[in-house]
C-alpha cells in the first residue's frame, strides 16, 4: 500500500485498482470481448509509427464494411461518440445553414443544440418520444422548411426506436441536402446501408455494439458533404474535430495532428475485426434472435414495452416501470446485490422506464437469462 501526502496533514493511502466485474445491460458502455482487452494491452508504439499507420489503414476499411459505405472519409475520431456527433455537425453546418432535426428523443435534442451553438437556423419536426418519422411526415417538412441538412436519429438510445431510413435519402436529394444520421447505438447490431440509403453524414461510437471501450469513435462523410466542407465560407469553429486537418492524418499525406489514443484503436481495430469475422450479417442476426428472445423473457414477467415491435431496436430495449414499483430503487438493487447494471429513462421517459442495452459481446441468451432470473427476484419481493 502506498501513502501520498497531499499536505503537512492530509495523507491519501492508495490501494492498488479493484474494480467489480459487471454485467453491463445499460445504455452502454456494454462488455468489452477478452480478445478485445488483450489488445488494448498490447505495448504501444508511436502515433506516427508506420506499424501504428498501417492498423489505422486496417480501421477505416473495416468501418466502410460496418458501415456499408465505399466512403473514402471514414475514420475514428479520438474521442467519445459525443465528439463524433460534435465534428459532424462543426464540419458541415456553417452559420445561417438551415438544419432540420427529427426530434423523437433525447438525443435529437442534443443535435438542436450543437447545430445551434454552430449558427444553424434550426428547425424541428417532432414526435412523441418513442415513435418514427414517416416518409410523408418527412417530404412535408423538407417542402416547408428546404433546409440544408436533414439530421435524424436512427438508433434513439433514449427510447429505443429505429427510425426507418430507406428512401429518405432520396427525398433530401430531391431537395437538395445532406442526410446526417446518428448511428451511435445502431452500428454493429441493426442493419445499416450507408450508401444504399443515401446517408450524407454519420456518426458512431465504439463501447455499444462494437463492443469496445469508449473513446474511439467512427466518423463518416460522402462525396457530397465533403464538396459542401470544401465549399465552406468560414474555418470550421473547432480545431480538434476540424475534418480537412483530420483527414490528413488519416490520409495519404499522415500529417501530424494530434496524439492518437494508440490503445484504444488496438482495441477498436480488434473489435471490428471480431464483427468482420463473425460475418456482419451474422451479427444484425444475433443481435436481432436474442433481443426477441430478451422481449419474450420480460413479457413472461408481465412487463410491457414502450416502443412499438416493428420499430425497436435489436440493441436497446424500454421497459415500462410498473406501477408501484421505484425503478431507481430496484436498478440499484439490481446492482449492488446482482452486479447487473441497467439503465434509467432520459427527459421525457425518466422515472416511465428501464433501458436495457443487449449489445456486441453482450448480445447472448447467457445475459439475457441472468437478468431475468433477477427482475424475476426482485419483482417478486417487491
Amino acid at each position: 500500500m502506498q501513502t501520498i501526502s497531499i499536505n503537512n496533514s492530509q495523507k491519501l493511502q492508495l490501494q492498488p485498482l479493484e474494480m467489480p466485474q459487471r454485467l453491463l445491460l445499460g445504455p452502454g458502455p456494454s462488455n468489452t470481448h477478452t480478445e478485445v482487452l488483450q489488445a488494448m494491452n498490447t505495448p504501444p508504439v508511436g502515433h506516427l509509427d508506420p506499424a501504428f499507420l498501417a492498423l489505422m489503414d486496417e480501421i477505416q476499411s473495416l468501418l466502410r464494411y460496418v458501415w456499408q459505405t465505399e466512403n473514402s472519409l471514414t475514420i475514428a475520431v479520438s474521442g467519445t461518440g459525443t465528439a463524433a456527433m460534435e465534428a459532424t455537425i462543426a464540419n458541415s453546418v456553417e452559420p445561417g445553414d438551415v438544419v432540420l432535426v427529427g426530434v423523437a428523443g433525447y438525443f435529437g435534442d442534443r443535435l438542436v443544440d450543437m447545430a445551434g451553438r454552430y449558427g444553424a437556423d434550426v428547425r424541428t419536426i417532432t414526435k412523441p418520444w418513442g415513435q418514427i418519422f414517416t416518409l410523408q411526415e418527412l417530404q412535408t417538412a423538407l417542402e416547408t422548411h428546404r433546409p440544408a441538412i436533414l439530421a435524424l436519429v436512427h438508433a434513439e438510445t433514449s427510447t429505443g426506436a429505429r427510425q426507418p431510413l430507406e428512401g429518405v435519402g432520396d427525398l433530401c436529394r430531391e431537395f437538395g441536402c445532406l442526410l446526417l444520421v446518428d448511428t451511435v447505438t445502431s452500428l454493429g447490431g441493426v442493419p445499416i446501408f450507408l450508401d444504399q440509403w443515401g446517408v450524407d453524414l454519420a456518426y458512431s461510437c465504439s463501447q455499444k455494439g462494437l463492443g469496445c471501450p469508449p473513446g474511439a469513435s467512427p466518423l463518416t462523410l460522402s462525396q457530397r458533404a465533403m464538396e459542401k466542407l470544401q465549399q465552406r465560407r468560414t474555418k470550421v469553429k473547432n480545431w480538434y474535430l476540424d475534418v480537412s486537418l483530420l483527414s490528413k492524418y488519416w490520409g495519404k499525406e499522415r500529417v501530424y495532428h494530434h496524439t492518437a489514443p494508440i490503445n484504444l484503436y488496438y482495441a477498436l481495430r480488434e473489435a471490428l475485426r471480431l464483427v468482420a469475422e463473425e460475418g456482419l450479417e451474422n451479427c444484425w442476426q444475433r443481435h436481432q434472435n436474442n433481443v426477441e428472445y430478451l422481449w419474450e423473457s420480460l413479457e413472461s414477467l408481465g412487463l410491457s414495452l414502450h416502443v412499438e415491435r416493428e420499430f425497436r431496436l435489436p440493441t436497446l430495449t424500454t421497459v415500462r416501470i410498473p406501477e408501484g414499483v421505484d425503478g431507481k430503487a430496484l436498478s440499484r438493487r439490481l446492482l449492488n446485490e446482482y452486479n447487473i447494471e441497467i439503465g434509467g429513462g432520459l427527459g421525457e421517459l425518466a422515472g416511465i422506464v428501464w433501458r436495457i442495452g443487449l449489445m456486441g459481446y453482450n448480445s447472448r441468451q447467457e445475459s439475457v437469462d441472468k437478468l431475468v432470473e433477477a427482475l424475476r427476484a426482485l419483482l417478486v419481493g417487491k
